[in-house]
């Protein structure tokens, strides 16, 4: 949103300076982001030709004798065809930047003869179009006074960053409102348009929506006869052309001043091109229609257009026809003061790439109760610059304005803020910024304006009271210890996403953010594709579903990776996937994958530590690792976790494994990836990866609050024994593993597998598995028969429930 110094000035009173005046706009929330004061035309000066002679070596060139009003006469070569002696214009001297032809001026040779300066054109100025001749001004402009300041081309130029929620401030009185508001001057009050109509106006208008009446709520429209349309006057001019608009006549023109100072978009439509009465209706399907930027748009039943017997006119709320338009010929005009339903005009003018300065406005909100009074205001600048009578306004479908009333408790301004308030305070701040305050007491009734169509509740309020008051005076304080906030703010489901990020990343993974939205193969390779998780609106073709999955997304950019010579890569990322299209079909997943040979180094007496040489390929024990790292990162007890064989049929059938906790909670899958999987995402290389069902996990129980007690130790040895068995192939180790730990729970600490091994010598169908038991004493050493009796216990219950033996 862009204005001028003095403009603002037309509707505030104030001697506050421009730094000051930027200040304040950032401290209320219409933050500054530029200021242009113009001083690139303060070298320019007025200048008069004192005397003008042919040049003695070209036909189209004259020398003329500048008098600056500063010295003696300045010799300079001029092209321009009206250069001639008594002339008064605009003289730059060398050393000048001119920003018409980006040139900085330096003392020249021109066919001979020497050239200190030069006299300029307003485009070389770049103040307009024109480039026939120099400027010409009147021949009692001040000669040797700054041409900016005489032709108010030194009038800063503001431009603030303005949020979506302010549309009040879309104009520069609602600007000059909150500076008032603030304190830093005096609103002045607009005077109420007066003139004589005649007469009715006779093109009358039928809002023919059914029952979607909310899409054009108010429509206002009068006729002003006999107009005169030209050149709108220079201030408007110089204003439109300060914020980057081209005048074009005094009737557009006039739209254009009134959308920027009063946020009210018009239209005016060329009476005589309107056949028959103005219809506000839906765009039938295939309708099109030639807008004022010249180009042609298809419609459909989304867009609401004004349209006539000769078919669509205006496109509601963005843009008008070329058709009806108002050029040099125009004499009577009909113009339009309309609200629009904001969604609408924000829909059309998406689906139809249109972008205006109406739309803007409308999308936003603009004030309902401004839609007559900004009529008139428009009809009074049409009487002042065109002439012409204007005829009774026809005012159909506005039923008025009922203002949203807000409980307000003026303690909320504490609560939210931090700071300390009156009420007195509250409600001067309040009624300032245009609220009706009503009742008495620590609560009150807060009216809101028809311009805040941001306003719904008391936080809002807040808002107005804290930044009024002044955002500069809330004091920091520290933020809570990370301790407190989890215990007091964050569930379990946030803090177990937490650990399982941090558990990742100390396993060497690194955390990627991939896209929620993948291709609908990819979505149905792994297990989704449901018509109800495919986007009706995609960014792109291929990103059209919901992912079932965080693994496409994390194999694709491992495979990116790869592609750019990063093959070794390790990636994870705890986010959302989709199994259909209702809350409860969210699912908070941990997943990751390894590529290559980015596996984390094992220690100890694990049986594949014997084939990881230098180079050792990724594999399920990797994924195992990493899927059991997030489990017991997130507090599960690792004795209640179980691991089954198979998986989903992305991963392969004999190098995949299940994880539950229980017989029948599963808590995610792990393994190698089917190459029929890989194939199909176009993925290469060995991977292996994992998913791991944050939100299956059980909550945890809730423990007596007690001291923790200090950590005790054993002052026993830990003693290790090894055993084999010999069992079917079909197997688990893990089944195992839980055996012999269930043969005494109390001494036993740990048991690992260190090696699996098949061949004749076990037998056909069978496999031999090696285990280590770790057994801990708490309170005795233990004696040879104590071992012996364990020992029996371990080989009976792993026998028990295997079915194996012990491998002699």
């Amino acid at each position: 949103m862009k204005f001028t110094l003095s403009w603002l000035k037309d509707h505030l009173d104030t001697d506050a300076s421009l730094e000051d005046i930027c200040a304040k706009l950032t401290a209320i929330g219409l933050e500054v982001e530029e200021v242009d004061d113009k001083a690139a035309f303060k070298p320019f000066v007025i200048a008069r030709v004192i005397s003008a002679e042919q040049h003695p070596n070209a036909d189209k060139l004259r020398v003329l004798m500048v008098d600056t009003g500063k010295g003696d006469p300045i010799q300079v070569v001029c092209g321009a065809p009206n250069a001639r002696t008594g002339l008064v214009g605009a003289f730059a001297a060398p050393g000048t930047y001119v920003p018409g032809i980006d040139v900085t001026l330096a003392v020249g040779t021109i066919r001979g003869v020497e050239s200190r300066g030069m006299m300029c054109s307003e485009k070389e100025l770049e103040i307009s179009d024109n480039h026939d001749g120099i400027i010409d001004l009147p021949a009692d402009a001040p000669v040797g006074e700054s041409y900016a300041a005489y032709a108010g081309l030194d009038d800063p130029v503001i431009e603030i960053n303005l949020t979506p929620n302010r549309p009040d401030c879309t104009s520069i009185f609602g600007i000059a409102r909150d500076l008032a508001a603030s304190g830093l001057g005096t609103l002045k009050a607009p005077k109420a348009p007066s003139f004589a109509v005649e007469g009715e106006t006779p093109v009358k208008v039928k809002l023919d929506l059914g029952a979607d009446e909310h899409l054009c709520p108010g429509f206002a429209l009068r006729l002003v006869r006999g107009v005169k349309n030209g050149p709108s006057p220079r201030w408007m001019q110089q204003r439109l052309l300060a914020i980057g608009l081209r005048p074009i006549n005094a009737l557009v023109d006039i739209t254009n001043y009134m959308t920027f100072d009063q946020g009210r978009p018009l239209h005016v439509f060329d009476a005589a091109k309107v056949k028959g009465n103005l219809v506000v209706r839906r765009a039938t399907e295939g309708e099109k229609v030639l807008a004022l930027d010249t180009r042609e748009y298809t419609l459909n039943p989304g867009n609401v257009v004004i349209a006539d017997d000769n078919g669509v006119e205006s496109i509601g709320g963005i843009m008008g026809g070329e058709h009806s338009g108002c050029d040099a010929d125009t004499t009577d005009v009909l113009i339009e003061s309309a609200l629009w339903d904001p969604m609408n005009v924000a829909k059309t003018g998406r689906s139809q790439g249109i972008i205006t300065d109406a739309r803007y406005r409308f999308e936003r909100g603009v004030d309902p109760q401004y839609m007559v009074p900004g009529l008139e205001r428009a009809t009074e600048l049409v009487l002042e610059l065109c002439g012409g009578t204007p005829a009774k306004t026809d005012v159909v479908g506005y039923k008025g304005y009922d203002a949203k009333v807000v409980d307000f408790p003026f303690t909320e301004v504490k609560r939210l803020t931090g700071l300390e308030v009156s009420s007195e305070e509250s409600v001067d701040i309040l009624t300032r910024l245009g609220f009706t305050v009503t009742g008495s007491g620590e609560r009150v009734s807060v009216a809101v304006p028809s311009w805040r169509p941001d306003v719904d509740g008391k936080a809002d309020l807040v808002e107005e009271v804290m930044r009024i008051h002044g955002v500069d005076n809330i004091k920091p304080a520290p933020l809570e210890s990370h301790g407190a906030v989890n215990g007091r703010i964050l569930t379990t489901l946030q803090i177990r996403s937490r650990l399982a990020k941090r558990a990742l990343a100390s396993r060497g993974m690194m955390e990627a953010v991939t896209w929620s939205f993948i291709p609908k193969a990819h979505a149905e390779l792994f297990g989704g594709g449901a018509a109800s998780l495919a986007l009706s609106n995609p960014i792109a073709a291929d990103m059209s579903d919901m992912r079932p999955s965080l693994l496409p997304g994390l194999l694709a950019a491992a495979q990116r990776n790869a592609d750019k010579g990063f093959g070794d890569v390790a990636l994870f990322e705890v986010s959302g996937t989709y199994e259909n299209d209702r809350p409860e079909g969210q699912r908070r997943v941990a997943g990751g994958i390894r590529r290559g040979t980015a596996s984390l180094a094992g220690s100890g007496r694990l049986w594949s530590n014997a084939a990881k040489g230098g180079g050792k390929a990724v594999d399920i024990y990797d994924a195992k690792a990493d899927a059991l790292a997030v489990i017991e990162a997130c507090g599960l007890p690792m004795g209640n976790v179980q691991i089954e064989a198979g998986a989903p049929a992305w991963y392969h059938p004999g190098r995949s494994g299940t994880i539950k906790i229980g017989p029948k909670i599963v808590l995610g899958y792990f393994g190698e990836f089917h190459p029929k999987a890989l194939g199909a995402l176009d993925v290469s290389g060995a991977l292996a990866g994992f998913e791991i069902y944050v939100d299956a996990m059980p909550e945890p129980k809730k423990k007596a609050t007690r001291t923790k007690p200090a950590l005790e130790l054993s002052p026993f040895q830990a003693v290790k024994r090894d055993f084999a068995f010999v069992v079917d192939k079909t197997v688990d180790a893990g089944a195992i593993v839980r055996a012999a730990t269930g043969a005494d729970r109390k001494l036993i600490s740990t048991v690992s597998v260190f090696d699996v091994f098949e061949g004749a010598s076990v037998g056909e169908g069978k496999k031999s598995i090696a285990i280590e038991v770790v057994i801990q004493p708490t309170d005795k050493t233990l004696t040879d028969e104590d071992f012996e009796a364990l020992t029996a216990k371990i080989v009976g219950n792993v026998v028990k429930t295997t079915g194996g033996a012990l491998r002699a």
